[in-house]
């Protein structure tokens, strides 16, 4: 008997002293302005992410909706028939596989190069002291403010009539049309000239001067040579933000319609797909193609774009920890 009530007594201590604290921290001022303010900050937060999500889950619901669906006024968000012909007809119209490889190789391709280009100018900006150092600096700031429309022409004629200082033309007698090819986004990438690489080159800075000198300095005293000191210290050290620079890259080049449709005009990507648009699809059994403004048009170019942005998805889910590193490390948080 003994034994059980001692129990007894035990089990019920622990909830009169949770009550008692409970009522201690209710009865202050603090904890009720506490509680208030984490209901408001998470409203907010509720808030906020519908604001943004709700665009994303507007396009899916309507995606799945059939043709009765999108003309019937009393379906609003849920499909009444859900069917995947929006996206059969999306996928067969625009060639999907054929641009997903395109669009995939050419990401790839400048989003390997700007990494490794954008690194190694981002190093020299923050280590190495030379004449003109700052002027170079303000250069690349400045194709972060300037707008690629301001050169387009020029960038345009330039890869449409390719001499390297004169030699091609002396050895073949003519220039040489690199449009529709993938050399002009490799040139570019190659150059530091790609598309966001100054801003790609200003992270890669920033971050490089925030590691310590001290590392290289005692790499420098136990014999390792520049190149290496680079190849074994630093670059394990940037790996996070290396891979950040790549995720932008890929990113930004994956949905890029600006350099695209100026240098591409035969080869298939996913971009120029939704830049072409579905005026005048014809439909089986349908007497004249579609127009603009149709609730059809708008439903198959918002399936498509959810068919562009869907890699991009599933490669966030894998790298999100990276890219969260990479953006924490960078020093231009905000």
């Amino acid at each position: 008997m003994s034994v059980i009530q001692t129990n007894k007594t035990a089990s019920s201590v622990v909830p009169a002293a949770w009550v008692r604290r409970w009522r201690g921290k209710a009865s202050s001022a603090a904890f009720w302005l506490g509680l208030a303010w984490s209901i408001v900050r998470y409203l907010l937060l509720i808030g906020l992410a519908f604001l943004i999500l709700y665009p994303l889950l507007f396009k899916l619901t309507n995606s799945f909706m059939s043709q009765q669906d999108l003309i019937d006024g009393t379906v609003r968000f849920i499909p009444r028939e859900p069917t995947l012909f929006n996206y059969r007809l999306a996928i067969k119209y625009t060639n999907y596989f054929a641009g997903l490889k395109n669009t995939f190789g050419i990401a790839v391709l400048c989003g390997v190069l700007q990494m490794l280009v954008c690194t190694f100018v981002g190093y020299g900006l923050a280590r190495f002291r030379f004449k003109g150092r700052g002027l170079v600096f303000a250069l690349v700031v400045f194709t972060i403010l300037i707008p690629p429309q301001t050169y387009m022409i020029s960038l345009y004629l330039k890869f449409s009539f390719f001499d390297l200082y004169g030699i091609l033309s002396a050895i073949s007698g003519g220039t040489v049309r690199l449009i529709d090819s993938i050399w002009p986004l490799a040139i570019l990438s190659l150059t530091g000239f790609g598309f966001k690489n100054g801003l790609y080159i200003l992270i890669m800075r920033q971050y490089f001067k925030g590691i310590p000198k001290e590392l290289e300095e005692a790499a420098y005293v136990d014999g390792s040579g520049l190149f290496r000191t680079f190849g074994t210290i630093l670059l394990p050290l940037s790996a996070s933000m290396m891979i950040t620079v790549l995720l932008f890259s890929f990113s930004w080049q994956w949905t890029d319609s600006f350099y695209s449709s100026m240098f591409f005009s035969q080869i298939k990507l996913l971009s120029n797909s939704l830049l072409v648009g579905f005026e005048g699809l014809m439909l089986e059994g349908a007497t004249v193609g579609l127009k603009s403004g149709q609730p059809l048009t708008s439903t198959l170019t918002n399936t498509m774009s959810l068919l562009v942005l869907a890699p991009l998805i599933v490669m966030y889910l894998f790298a999100q920890k990276y890219l969260v590193e990479g953006i924490e490390h960078s020093g231009i948080v905000g």
